[in-house]
């Protein structure tokens, strides 16, 4: 199945990012840490028209913390961003955030005395929870699906800081389906529009591969197969994923396997490399 997803309003916000660029100082983008190269928005750059930015890997706890630093280091050595890790757990503070945002635009004299950020990202890449931790109350509506911040919003961080929340952003052609397979395994791309087994055997042949223990810790399986087709037999029965004649339910399999992933149940583990970058 192909993946593709580009909804109305995502139309409408990147229009109206581009009509409020002129009037923005600097541009934060979110990436979820474990798979920064998919979840970055191949259309920014162009539409923000050069701005100074920083690139803030979101969910660093949910992700292999070995690989995120790897991350941080190739994307400040390959663009002239600065790159933060920001964890759900311990969410960057608002003085830290600032004293980014200072050193970013401190060689800009045109600035005026308020400075407007744009941030933007992905569909459900926990912007909306960022802004909430950095403000100290509920600016912003959360969730777990994607799309939940449907228009624009302009909130006081601090005296003359101002950022401009976005909706969520994709791009209207995922090219690369191996990519958009990755943002499927994020939830970045709703369920509705995707096909669940074929997203769960993908994310369970990495874990396979690059995190058996992982596996073998959440579902109580000993030696972990070879095949992808054997494994899923395993989860389900150790998960009682079975049909009334006994057979393994791979649709159900492939639910709970997305589910532990994005909510962090399976453990800390990155689905993308530096290395895998060509």
């Amino acid at each position: 199945m192909v993946i593709s997803w580009y909804p109305g309003h995502m139309r409408k916000a990147s229009r109206e990012l581009k009509s409020i660029v002129k009037e923005s100082h600097a541009v934060i983008e979110l990436v979820d840490a474990r798979a920064p190269e998919s979840s970055s928005n191949p259309t920014l750059t162009p539409l923000t028209k050069g701005l100074p930015r920083i690139i803030l890997l979101t969910k660093g706890d949910l992700a292999d913390q070995e690989t995120t630093n790897l991350w941080q280091k190739f994307i400040e050595s390959k663009s002239k961003a600065k790159c933060l890790i920001n964890d759900n757990d311990n969410p960057i503070s608002v003085r830290r955030f600032l004293q980014e945002l200072e050193s970013l635009l401190s060689d800009n004299a045109d600035i005026t005395k308020q400075k407007q950020i744009i941030i933007t990202g992905i569909p459900n890449v926990g912007k909306s929870t960022l802004l909430n931790a950095i403000v100290g109350k509920k600016v912003a509506n959360t969730g777990n699906e994607p799309a939940v911040t449907r228009s624009q919003q302009r909130i006081k961080i601090a005296e003359g800081w101002y950022l401009i929340d976005t909706p969520g952003l994709l791009w209207p052609k995922l090219e690369n389906q191996e990519n958009a397979k990755i943002l499927a395994c994020l939830g970045t791309i709703k369920n509705t529009a995707i096909n669940i087994e074929e997203i769960g055997w993908f994310l369970a042949e990495i874990l396979k591969r690059d995190y058996p223990d992982l596996l073998r810790v959440r579902y109580g399986i000993e030696a972990i197969p070879q095949t992808t087709e054997v494994l899923y037999d395993g989860i389900a029965a150790k998960t009682g994923s079975l049909s009334k004649k006994g057979y393994a339910d791979y649709h159900k399999v492939s639910q709970i396997l997305l589910n532990d992933f994005r909510s962090g149940r399976l453990g800390k583990f990155s689905l993308e490399k530096p290395r895998q970058i060509r």
